[in-house]
């Protein structure tokens, strides 16, 4: 049995991890490197063979996991993608929607270099390509044990993060003798709104962890509400302004209404507009819905008290792109929320356009954002942005909370680790952080006893 990081390698975007077993080979997770070179093309030369490829698993929907499969399929893969069937819906939405950034980023290129002989980068992929994707999709429920062939059985288990997040847990039989491995993919937080806790994993010979939050600790003196209140409050209700949150689509901002949801309807504070600008958050909630089983006890109470988790009074899914220009003549202190989370692309950046320079505006950050990324410029505090081929200064207030991040912190990942039997887990191996995450998990980890590893990319691991 052997094991390739091929993404993710000291870098946190970008997931996919080759395991074979003799001659076959297993991708876990095909995600899209945002920390690569920008261009769209970056992504497209694979260190193997497509074709080779005989099955894939995907722990999760998220972009930086699941962004480069219709690539892989475009570039000859022909096997099965094996994911819960939460994931199955998400990707789909979210793959769908790579593709018209993919076609936006390209008709932006063509306008540059209007007149000139070169066309510019061309679409990582197509709706085709996505569908072609699509049809791979083979459904398996959590903690149900399922043979991918004689020899390998996988089970998906519950890790929270995201709707249908799954770590991967192998059984392996490697020439008559009995091994396993598990892939976390994103571990989620205890008493994350909307999502049930991660659940613990089985013992295992090897573990593949993500190290996002390594080192770093989740602000543990103030729930989402009282966060979220404290900003409105002051944002909306005393400086009569208006809060923009950038916010993931997917989960964030299914996670963020349902907070809100409580906030206002609790009476915590006066009734305040909310616009949640993205089509693709419409759609995503609807997702939430028929999968509603699979939402935390507290959810699914208050939905039995007071109906649906993502519908309140003073809340508007704004469809249409002309309703979406409306909301910047909505002169009434307001919350806006929109995508992407990074602020690369998306509806997000029309509200920052017209926003960034304006006193009266708070802008929240609520996740992650990579290096390189406009959110990351914002937050590390640059007074000037480029957005929409213009140099704004920024006047509005820059925002941040973790209350909101869906990854465990550094206590979260280390807990995660002492599940396990130290006298049968020969290593961890950090994948999905910056190194300098890795490096104080690692750390952790090693006083207390374990064996850890901190791949470089491209480098086999005989386990």
């Amino acid at each position: 049995m052997k094991l390739t990081i091929y993404g993710a390698a000291q870098q946190v975007t970008g997931s996919m991890h080759l395991l074979e077993v003799g001659q076959f080979k297993i991708l876990i997770d095909c995600g899209l490197d945002y920390e690569k070179d920008r261009n769209i093309q970056a992504n497209e030369n694979f260190p193997f063979k497509p074709e080779e490829i005989d099955v894939v698993i995907l722990t999760h929907a998220h972009i930086d996991h699941s962004g480069n499969l219709p690539t892989l399929v475009r570039l000859g893969f022909e096997g099965q993608i094996l994911c819960t069937p939460p994931t199955a819906d998400l990707t789909e939405l979210l793959l769908l929607d790579s593709v018209n950034i993919f076609m936006r980023k390209a008709d932006k290129g063509r306008k540059h270099r209007k007149g000139k002989f070169n066309t510019g980068a061309q679409p990582l992929y197509l709706q085709k390509h996505v569908m072609d994707t699509v049809d791979r999709f083979v459904t398996i429920g959590f903690d149900r044990p399922f043979r991918i062939n004689g020899s390998v059985e996988l089970t998906f288990i519950p890790v929270g993060h995201l709707l249908g997040a799954a770590a991967a847990v192998f059984k392996v039989n490697d020439d008559g003798v009995e091994k396993s491995i598990a892939f976390t993919g994103d571990i989620g937080r205890k008493n994350y709104p909307v999502l049930d806790d991660p659940q613990p994993l089985p013992p295992v010979d090897y573990l593949v962890t993500e190290s996002t939050y390594g080192g770093r600790l989740h602000t543990k003196d103030k729930t989402v509400e009282q966060a979220l209140v404290e900003t409105i409050e002051k944002a909306c209700i005393k400086e009569q302004g208006r809060l923009i949150i950038p916010a993931f689509s997917i989960g964030r901002t299914q996670s963020l209404v349902y907070a809100l949801n409580k906030i206002f309807s609790s009476g915590l504070l006066p009734p305040v507009k909310v616009f949640v600008d993205s089509p693709l958050a419409t759609r995503s909630t609807e997702v939430f819905r028929k999968y509603h089983y699979l939402v935390n006890e507290e959810a699914q109470e208050f939905y039995q008290k007071r109906g649906d988790e993502f519908e309140f009074e003073n809340l508007v899914y704004v469809e249409s792109l002309k309703d979406s220009r409306q909301v910047s003549n909505y002169y009434e202190p307001c919350i806006i929320i929109s995508s992407a989370g990074m602020l690369e692309g998306g509806r997000i950046q029309d509200h920052l356009f017209y926003n960034i320079q304006n006193y009266y505006c708070t802008i929240l950050f609520i996740g992650y954002c990579a290096k390189g990324t406009l959110g990351h410029r914002l937050l590390r505090g640059d007074s000037i942005v480029h957005i929409k081929d213009r140099d704004l200064a920024v006047y509005a207030t820059i925002k941040q909370t973790d209350v909101l991040s869906a990854h465990g912190d550094h206590d979260d990942l280390v807990n995660t680790v002492k599940q396990q039997d130290k006298a049968k887990l020969k290593n961890v191996f950090l994948v999905h952080g910056e190194v300098s995450s890795m490096q104080a998990l690692a750390d952790a980890l090693e006083v207390e006893g374990y064996a850890v590893t901190i791949p470089e990319k491209g480098i086999s691991y005989l386990l």
